[in-house]
């Protein structure tokens, strides 16, 4: 299954980024054989639009499901039309959230738990 990490950087030990759209890296980690590639976030500095356009990016590399710490409502219902879980409420390193998905600690949520435009207060 491949996974995408919201994270403040290129690694593992990186914090979780609690932004989906505007966070600086998506780790995208395949739990099947554990290896991950990190995608830097460009869209992120954008005025608008950024929550469907990294939506969008998840579509394209075949994510599953998103662990991120908020997801705004045109994220998460691009996410959701594409058939990509969204578990929120992910934090500390990115390693971190990986253990505590694969055990199982971490839900998928039904709706957005963060206001449009709510990333660009960071």
């Amino acid at each position: 299954m491949k996974i995408a990490i919201t994270s403040m950087g290129a690694k593992l030990e990186d914090k979780v980024d609690p932004r989906f759209g505007r966070c600086h890296y998506f780790i995208l980690f395949d739990t099947k054989i554990n290896k991950f590639e990190a995608v830097e976030n460009t869209g992120a500095q954008g005025m608008g639009g950024v929550g469907i356009l990294s939506g969008q990016l998840m579509t394209d590399k075949r994510v599953e499901t998103v662990l991120t710490g908020s997801c705004g409502p045109n994220a998460f219902q691009t996410l959701q039309a594409a058939g990509i879980k969204v578990i929120t409420g992910a934090t500390g390193t990115v390693q971190e959230a990986i253990d505590k998905f694969k055990s199982g600690k971490l839900k998928a949520i039904s709706q957005a738990n963060a206001s449009a435009h709510s990333g660009m207060k960071k």
